[in-house]
């Protein structure tokens, strides 16, 4: 195995030919790498697979001509060469941009979407909970992106306008472009696939689009997380009626599309609250009680046709032959002695006038488990959310000016990210389209709301604003420039309008304090059992975590050193003797170093100085928990062998030092031979 970090992004292709040939390895073959052959004959061969013989040893299960339903366009297989395609990119810290660096959970990150998802791939591989995207609506006039796929030619690109000034790939499709629909299918085809990834076993994503390219998008949605996972489409009613319209018909709604990456997810919010009671014949077991018909009629269930007759009065209940009794003529005993059914004379509290069952709040709550108090969510959205005029107004009221224009309120982006994080309120959300961030301002809102811990990872392309604009004018020179203004005015606002209180125990279980503030006034209390003391619970200040950290898609941070031989000069060997680019800091090394570790980027760090050395440590651990270090770089030269046991002592995870830490490769070898003697468990690599 090598000891090389590969400091590039997942090659997807190579892991779809492992799969294949795990199971099938008399299909794979070996065929001529073009890209890494060179003129001179000099030939270099990959893993290939052998579809013919695949095709047989699948037969008849594989379609072959064109005889299936499919739905396809021009550029779609080349958008999947490109989201599998892998980059070699890295995202650099930016603390001076960031809010609350060193605490917050939060992450705002600036650059092409599509190579950021690329780069997310390790560290958030089935992690997000919820996905919110807005993307470019293709209504002739917007800019979406353009990838490499798009266009054979760079220089055809240029001429088209396709790059703006600061080289990001944009480009204004107007819909008199012969592909102006498959244009904007392969630009999301490749994100879709590759945010599919990121989402948990139980995660969904929600995709705001007009009439333009609804249809387009639920049949991308169904390819990519398959027609079963599709849960629905929710209308959003943007503005009120328009006189001057095509047709004389408003279109005054958008929609959500939304897709489960599988079954497991399920929608739940907050609904009315059942009724039950509390009665002296069945103390501190409440009960309520629910229809004891059915729909089936007399003829259907003739057991159920019958008069039922109450045993302590003596009253009859005639049968409705058109909707008889949920129970049966042998079984209406047993029900009773149970104390399942209830009579109209039994409790004249009720107000009823024929016989009822009776469910215990206990099996309700055995039954529904975590989900218990929650219902169903229904496509029709809560009138409080608001049109496109509110979302403006939100963001002028915080920037003072209009400077974004028609973004979603932050109650219709709430609302989603409550539905599917009523259980998990640690839930990361993603938005790679992320605007004026309102999906941030939602996510923090929530949580001073009702005290989750909801994480968010915002990601945009600085896309420049318009030199006329209202936003240019007052300063904001990218569309990311806007987004982390609001965030950090968001969070301001909500800190000082919300009180963020929560509950949390005054003497727990351990006998410990939830901090100095005791005189908080006891709200509930709860019967620890075993004949423990009760669990006594307050209110106490409670911040939400209102900052983020930057990041910003960049090149690698190694130097191109693949020369060939005859390339190689005496001032090429001079600066290799770094093969780390001068501009880039030890910040840049540990956090390019997570990606392809697949970290999280969000943790906590520490530096310190051993023997003059800077030593890092990422995610610390817990030795009293027996919970080791998460990773620990050390990027000086020359790093002592004293230093080296020293990190070897404390047995973390993983550690990485750089090839100039080491004067010599015996040295280097040295350096495994200490970490086998200490810290045997641990993975070191070098970069």
């Amino acid at each position: 195995m090598s000891n090389k970090l590969p400091l590039q992004t997942p090659n997807l292709t190579a892991q779809n030919i492992d799969k294949i040939a795990a199971l099938f390895p008399n299909c794979i073959t070996e065929m001529l790498d073009e890209e890494k052959s060179t003129p001179d004959h000099h030939k270099v061969y990959k893993r290939g697979i052998n579809f013919e013989l695949l095709k047989q040893m699948l037969s008849p299960d594989v379609v072959d001509g064109d005889e299936a339903y499919e739905f396809t366009w021009v550029g779609k297989k080349a958008s999947i060469v490109e989201a599998n395609k892998p980059i070699r990119k890295t995202l650099r810290p930016c603390p001076a941009e960031s809010k609350n660096w060193d605490d917050t959970d939060n992450l705002y990150i600036e650059g092409d979407n599509l190579e950021v998802l690329k780069l997310l791939q390790e560290s958030y591989l089935g992690k997000v909970k919820m996905i919110y995207i807005d993307p470019p609506y293709n209504t002739g006039n917007d800019f979406i992106y353009a990838d490499d796929f798009m266009r054979s030619q760079d220089e055809e690109n240029r001429q088209m306008g396709m790059y703006d000034e600061d080289e990001n790939r944009l480009f204004k499709n107007n819909d008199s472009n012969g592909r102006f629909h498959s244009d904007w299918c392969s630009m999301m085809y490749s994100r879709l696939m590759l945010a599919r990834n990121l989402l948990t076993d139980d995660g969904v994503i929600f995709m705001s689009i007009d009439d333009n390219e609804r249809d387009n998008l639920e049949k991308l949605g169904a390819e990519i997380f398959g027609e079963s996972n599709y849960v629905a489409t929710f209308p959003w009613r943007k503005r009120t009626a328009k006189s001057d319209v095509p047709f004389g018909v408003s279109q005054d709604y958008e929609w959500i599309v939304c897709f489960a990456k599988t079954s497991k997810f399920i929608a739940r919010t907050t609904g009315t609250e059942r009724k039950y009671f509390e009665t002296e014949d069945y103390p501190h077991q409440p009960w309520r009680i629910h229809d004891l018909t059915t729909q089936r009629t007399a003829a259907e269930r003739p057991n159920s046709a019958f008069t039922m007759v109450n045993p302590k009065t003596g009253k009859e209940y005639p049968v409705n032959p058109l909707r008889t009794w949920a129970v049966t003529k042998e079984t209406f005993a047993q029900y009773y002695a149970e104390g399942k059914i209830v009579f109209p004379d039994d409790y004249p509290f009720l107000n009823i006038s024929k016989p009822a069952f009776r469910y215990w709040k206990s099996d309700d709550m055995k039954k529904a488990g975590e989900m218990f108090g929650l219902m169903p969510v229904s496509t029709k959205l809560p009138d409080n959310i608001g049109m496109s005029l509110d979302g403006t107004k939100e963001i002028t009221d915080i920037f003072n000016g209009k400077v974004f224009s028609y973004p979603k309120t932050v109650e219709l982006i709430s609302f989603f990210i409550d539905i599917i994080s009523k259980i998990d309120k640690e839930a990361i959300v993603l938005d790679f389209f992320s605007g004026s961030a309102t999906t941030a301002h939602a996510v923090m809102q929530l949580n001073a709301k009702d005290g989750g811990h909801r994480k968010f990872i915002m990601v945009q392309l600085p896309e420049p604003c318009d030199e006329k604009s209202e936003a240019y004018k007052a300063g904001y020179k990218t569309i990311c420039d806007i987004g982390k203004e609001r965030i950090r005015r968001a969070g301001e606002k909500i800190k000082q309008e919300d009180d963020c209180w929560k509950c949390v125990p005054l003497n727990r279980m351990d006998g410990s304090k939830p901090g100095d503030d005791t005189t908080a006034k006891i709200v509930k209390t709860i019967d620890a059992g075993d004949g423990k003391p009760p669990i006594e619970m307050v209110d106490i200040s409670k911040n939400p975590d209102v900052g983020f950290r930057v990041f910003k898609l960049d090149d690698t941070n190694m130097k191109n050193v693949y020369y060939s031989a005859e390339e190689y000069s005496q001032i090429n060997l001079e600066d290799l003797e770094s093969n780390i680019k001068e501009d880039r800091t030890d910040l840049d090394l540990l956090f390019g170093c997570l990606l392809d570790w697949g970290l999280p980027l969000s943790m906590p760090y520490r530096s310190e100085k051993i023997d003059n050395c800077t030593v890092h440590t990422y995610a610390p651990g817990d030795a009293a928990l027996n919970v080791p270090d998460a990773l620990i770089a050390c990027f000086d030269s020359n790093v002592p062998e004293n230093v080296i046991k020293e990190i070897a002592k404390r047995k973390p995870r993983r550690a990485v030092f750089r090839d100039s830490s080491f004067a010599s490769s015996p040295e280097k070898i040295n350096v495994f031979e200490i970490f086998k003697l200490y810290a045997p468990d641990t993975d070191v690599k070098v970069i």
